[in-house]
């Protein structure tokens, strides 16, 4: 695992497509989950005999970009070396605040734009990841049936404008820019883990991300 403020190995190609070296995908791992009432954090509770966050993990690994910087706060997570880790020390402080980190990452590793998402929802898939970090527009928003929800792609030229702290993350500026905003049809589900009752109804599922 990478020290929290070490930028970490390159990540190759995934198999599902080219290395997009300009676009790092960022997945946000630092909440505290306080509404999960578990003997542990929920990332690290096991879904299907893994850990929650590891399945979201591995789904954007598959997603061919060049870095794949994980932003941790409340819990560290054992995360492999092709990760940059970034800790946010001011993640209870809110969501922004993690954004913010994971831009600052990226912005030092060169990126052109991001790709967000959330390690508390296993269910997004590759091919979701692919799309967004596809997309053209300054900001492209996943959809599953017509409702937007993770991932985001936050072009750079937009970073200046995002929000600093509170929970809003980059769904404030989507609401004040309209005309920036492109939608993206994504297969998957958005479905996040936030409470015991969640994780055990997904585990007596036999659909597993």
């Amino acid at each position: 695992m990478t020290h929290p403020h070490q930028i970490g190995n390159e990540q190759p190609a995934g198999a599902h497509g080219a290395a997009r070296p300009t676009t790092c995908a960022v997945l946000l791992a630092a909440g505290s989950g306080t509404r999960f009432a578990g003997s542990s954090h929920k990332l690290v509770a096991l879904l299907h005999g893994r850990p929650i966050y590891q399945w979201a993990l591995d789904a954007v690994r598959s997603a061919g970009f060049a870095h794949i910087i994980v932003v941790t706060g409340a819990v560290e997570l054992e995360l492999p070396d092709w990760v940059v880790h970034a800790h946010n020390p001011r993640w209870s402080q809110g969501q922004a605040t993690s954004l913010q980190r994971g831009l600052a990452t990226a912005m030092a590793l060169g990126a052109d734009a991001v790709v967000v998402g959330l390690a508390d929802q296993p269910f997004v898939t590759t091919a979701a990841w692919q799309a967004v970090a596809d997309t053209a527009a300054p900001i492209a928003v996943a959809t599953y049936g017509g409702v937007r929800a993770n991932p985001v792609r936050l072009h750079r030229s937009v970073w200046s404008d995002l929000p600093t702290e509170g929970d809003q993350g980059a769904r404030s500026l989507i609401a004040l820019r309209p005309e920036l905003v492109g939608e993206v049809a994504c297969s998957g589900s958005p479905a996040d883990i936030d409470t015991m009752e969640d994780l055990q109804q997904w585990n007596s599922s036999t659909n597993s991300p």
